[in-house]
């Protein structure tokens, strides 16, 4: 048996891999600066626990992520985790759009190996960098059997979360990624990882009924933010450049306006799947007799980035409103 476990970290760029023009310089920095051998030569003690093998798969800022980013980082790591040699996978990545793509893989990586997803809210080049840390972590979680099986694992602040749940929640702090309702699932005291829970609730990974492998494309989803004197005008604009749904963020959860209304319903007749979210940060949109009258799908617990990761896969599946309102139960 070997001493050690293998851990393949991948990395994307991001503010882990930021840099700023000096120490104190926590904003206006270039992310995706560093390349991840000059970050593991400020993570110090890896090789004492593991082995790590590194691939630089993208170097950009999150928010360039991409559909075709998210189709190509998914099927590397599900062609990685079928090497017997790898144990486990650490991916870096941006924290603006981190939750997407942690809940992406959720949803399509075929293995219970561990993959694990961390980012940093400070360049590397700043004081107290919070990057080193967070990898270091992530890869000590990687490591751990208790990972195996819990689907894609979020890893910051020495605190573990579930992909499904856990979302940004502040904009500059290291405590920014919280799952304010469902909680942490472990965290990380003294370089020893503890879990509290055994088990996600939800389907997920080798459970999960969506393949990368079979999609060649996924459809054009936006999100449309509610708003005092809201009208039709994006939804209109979202049919005519082809969209195959709209995620409505609703102001609370439940209500339109009325000038918003008719462009969803103009759209709803051009076979545009409507998901009703919301803008708030917690709750659950329940489906109710407006979703059976209007027609529309209730987004469960999901905010609106991961309704739309969500969304995208499953009309790579169905189209049937009924079949994919019980994907966003399920899942």
């Amino acid at each position: 048996m070997k001493s050690k476990p293998t851990i393949k970290i991948i990395a994307t760029g991001g503010t882990i891999a930021g840099a700023g023009s000096s120490n104190t310089i926590t904003t206006g920095y270039k992310p995706g600066a560093l390349t991840i051998e000059e970050l593991l030569e400020v993570t110090p003690d890896l090789n004492n626990f593991s082995n790590i093998e590194v691939e630089q798969l993208f170097n950009i800022d999150s928010v360039d992520m991409t559909t075709e980013c998210l189709l190509t980082l998914s099927r590397y790591i599900n062609d990685t985790l079928l090497d017997e040699e790898v144990d486990g996978v650490v991916i870096t990545h941006g924290t603006d759009t981190l939750e997407e793509t942690a809940y992406f893989l959720h949803l399509v990586i075929k293995s219970h190996k561990p993959v694990v997803i961390v980012g940093a809210v400070r360049p590397a080049t700043a004081i107290s960098a919070d990057g080193p840390l967070n990898l270091y972590n992530g890869v000590k979680v990687a490591c751990e059997r208790q990972s195996h099986g819990k689907g894609v694992l979020v890893v910051l602040n020495d605190r573990v979360g579930s992909a499904r749940y856990i979302g940004k929640m502040n904009t500059t702090t290291v405590d920014s990624f919280k799952a304010l309702e469902q909680g942490y699932i472990g965290a990380i005291v003294g370089g020893e990882v503890h879990f509290f829970y055994k088990d996600i609730t939800r389907l997920h990974t080798v459970d999960s009924i969506f393949d990368v492998e079979s999609i060649v494309e996924l459809p054009k989803v936006p999100i449309i933010y509610t708003h005092l004197g809201d009208d039709r005008h994006l939804y209109d604009a979202a049919v005519q450049v082809g969209s195959k749904g709209i995620i409505v963020a609703t102001a609370g959860g439940y209500t339109i306006s009325k000038q918003a209304e008719q462009g969803i319903q103009d759209a709803l007749k051009k076979d545009v799947v409507i998901i009703r979210s919301s803008r708030l940060s917690t709750g659950i949109v329940s489906r109710t007799n407006i979703d059976n009258e209007q027609d529309y799908i209730a987004a469960d617990s999901f905010n609106p980035q991961k309704a739309r990761i969500l969304l995208m896969l499953a009309l790579n599946v169905t189209n049937d409103k009924d079949e994919i309102q019980h994907l966003f139960q399920k899942y």
